[in-house]
C-alpha cells in the first residue's frame, strides 16, 4: 500500500516538472517571436533625410515622407527632419513606416518697396505680408510730397522675419525762404502794392482810415511790424490813410467816390473784423 501510494506521488511530481518545464518554454519561445517582430521608433528630428533613413532601416523600419513641403523652423535646419509620426519610443511592428516632416527653416518675408508712399498705405502693405510699421522719422525733403514716406530700413528687397518691424523717414514740407519785413509806414500804396506782387508776396486785408494830415492814398500801420521775419507764404496787412466820407449812421466808409481805392484790393469798413 505505501509502495503505491509512494509510485502515484512520484508520478505527479514528474507530471509536474514536465508541465512546468512545457509552460516555461512556451512563454520563452513566445517572448522571443513576439519580440523579434517588434520594435521602438527613434528619435528622428535634426536629422537629415539619409542618417533618419539609416536610422530606421537598423531598427527594420521604412522612411515615408510626410507633409508636402514642409514647415517652417527658427531651430531646425533647412533639410532636416523637422517632425515625425508615430512619435519617438512608440512600439510598432518591424516593417512599418515612419512618417517624418521637414523644416524650411526660418521663415523670411521679402521687404516691399515704401516709397512715395503714404503712412496708411505703407501699413496696409506691410501688414499683408506680414510685416509691421517701426519707428516714424520726419525730416524736411523737397523732392517728396509732405507725410509720404523717403527711405526706410531694411531697404527694399531684403528679407526679414515674420512681424519685423520696418522704420519709415517721412517727408515734411520743407521752410520758404525767410524775409525781414521792411518799414512801409508813410510809403505810397501806389508803390507797395505792386512791390509786393512782383516778387510773389501776399497781401492780406487792405483797410481805409481817415488820417488828419497825411495824403490819401500813404500806408499809416501794417502787420508785421518791421523786423519780423516773413514768407511768401505770410498774408500782409496794411492800414491806407483816406479822404473819408461820412455814411448814414455818422461813420466812416472808405474813400470818397471820386477817390477809387487802389487796384487789386478791397476796401474794408472801419472798425470791421
Amino acid at each position: 500500500m505505501l509502495r503505491r501510494l509512494l509510485r502515484a506521488v512520484a508520478l505527479l511530481a514528474y507530471a509536474a516538472v514536465v508541465g512546468a518545464v512545457f509552460i516555461l518554454a512556451a512563454y520563452i519561445s513566445f517572448s522571443l517571436w513576439v519580440r523579434s517582430g517588434a520594435t521602438t521608433v527613434p528619435a528622428l528630428r535634426g536629422m537629415t533625410r539619409a542618417d533618419a533613413a539609416r536610422t530606421l532601416a537598423d531598427r527594420g523600419l521604412r522612411l515615408r515622407a510626410g507633409e508636402a513641403g514642409g514647415r517652417y523652423d527658427d531651430e531646425v535646419p533647412v533639410g532636416h527632419v523637422l517632425a515625425q509620426s508615430p512619435f519617438a519610443r512608440t512600439p510598432v511592428k518591424r516593417g512599418s513606416g515612419v512618417e517624418v516632416t521637414y523644416s524650411l527653416g526660418p521663415q523670411r518675408i521679402e521687404v516691399p518697396a515704401l516709397a512715395g508712399r503714404a503712412v496708411p498705405a505703407a501699413q496696409v502693405t506691410l501688414s499683408g505680408v506680414g510685416l509691421a510699421v517701426g519707428r516714424l522719422v520726419a525730416a524736411f525733403e523737397r523732392r517728396r510730397d509732405p507725410g509720404t514716406i523717403v527711405a526706410q530700413h531694411p531697404p527694399p528687397g531684403v528679407t526679414a522675419r515674420p512681424q519685423s518691424r520696418v522704420d519709415l523717414l517721412l517727408a515734411l514740407p520743407t521752410p520758404g525762404a525767410q524775409f525781414l519785413m521792411p518799414d512801409l509806414v508813410y510809403r505810397r500804396y501806389e508803390e507797395v502794392g505792386p512791390f509786393f506782387d512782383r516778387h510773389g508776396f501776399r497781401l492780406g486785408s487792405v483797410r481805409y482810415e481817415r488820417y488828419e494830415g497825411v495824403p490819401a492814398g500813404t500806408v499809416l500801420r501794417q502787420f508785421p511790424l518791421p523786423g519780423h521775419p516773413v514768407t511768401r507764404r505770410d498774408a500782409v496787412s496794411l492800414t491806407i490813410a483816406t479822404a473819408a466820407v461820412p455814411d448814414d449812421r455818422g461813420g466812416v466808409f472808405g474813400p470818397p467816390a471820386d477817390e477809387p481805392p487802389p487796384a487789386g484790393t478791397t476796401p474794408v469798413p472801419e472798425g470791421a473784423p
